[in-house]
């Protein structure tokens, strides 16, 4: 399984923004008709000339704005060719005057039906794994570390290694300490850096790691990092939970090398590796710095 044929939908939280404006920022690239479809979220839905729906919703999370200001776009079902297209949507948002706080994330939904329960546990571990070298990276703020966004559940991720769960119905009963037979949509298992709640209640994988941008090249990156990450644990037949720490004389190097595990290589991933590895403090070419010439 390659990343480029993996399927994702994306949300993007903003403010300062009213949602029929968002809508036609929306539709200002996609094209399609606009509908006001109201409800709890009150939603407006840009159906675009492919008939997908694009959606703008409120989200009371986003708290630092009164309830009309709240802009979640949810995109629809996309491939890896849609790509620019999105980053055309995100440089319309931000021509709108789409603003984005500290309050607002980026998740990332990367479609669930090719993963087997083993998969789904790879996943697991391999974002256990690489945490607080992906903590660093991302920027996330310890506000979402401590609400939207908490580190992996480690009692978990010890399930996953003593039952080795091999049916969807072992790894539900490993997530959630039960069978849990009908999930929610806010069952507290979801707020985790990456959310398996999702492939039981949605049919996705969700990445809840990324503050939100309104910067297309980053989120291009996030976008590559997600599905780079769900293609590995689908072409992997096992994973370590081992974690490694964050040792700021290496992460950069550290993460670098994680990256190019993933593939991050060549041209095409050039700047997604530029926006990833800005956070991260060290020298990426050197683990223990960059060696001192000696004096003459």
């Amino acid at each position: 399984m390659n990343m480029q044929d993996l399927k994702w939908g994306i949300e993007i939280e903003t403010v300062k923004i009213e949602r029929r404006k968002a809508a036609e920022a929306v539709q200002s690239v996609v094209g399609g008709t606009i509908a006001h479809e109201a409800g709890v979220y009150d939603c407006y839905s840009v159906t675009d000339l492919r008939g997908r729906k694009w959606k703008v919703v409120r989200d009371a999370s986003l708290h630092t704005v009164p309830p009309h200001l709240q802009s979640e776009v949810v995109s629809p079902v996309m491939t890896f060719e849609d790509i620019p297209q999105l980053q055309e949507v995100v440089r319309a948002l931000r021509k709108a005057k789409a603003k984005c706080h500290t309050c607002c994330g980026i998740h990332i939904h990367v479609e669930s039906a090719p993963f087997s329960a083993k998969k789904l546990a790879n996943l697991a571990k391999m974002v256990y794994k690489n945490e607080e070298l992906f903590i660093h990276a991302l920027g996330i703020r310890e506000s979402r570390l401590a609400n939207y966004t908490r580190r992996m559940d480690e009692s978990f991720i010890q399930r996953l290694d003593r039952q080795k769960p091999k049916t969807m119905g072992e790894l539900n009963r490993a997530l959630y300490g039960h069978h849990n037979t009908h999930p929610t949509h806010y069952e507290h298992e979801r707020y985790h850096i990456l959310n398996l709640h999702n492939a039981f209640y949605a049919n996705t994988v969700e990445f809840r790691a990324f503050e939100s941008t309104l910067h297309a090249g980053k989120i291009k990156s996030y976008l590559f990092l997600s599905l780079a990450l769900a293609a590995k644990a689908l072409n992997s037949k096992a994973a370590s939970s081992r974690k490694k720490d964050f040792n700021p004389a290496s992460a950069k190097y550290d993460f670098r090398v994680i990256l190019l595990s993933l593939g991050f290589i060549g041209d095409t991933f050039k700047n997604a590796r530029k926006h990833l590895l800005a956070n991260m403090p060290g020298d990426s070419a050197w683990k223990n710095g960059r060696p001192q010439r000696a004096e003459a």
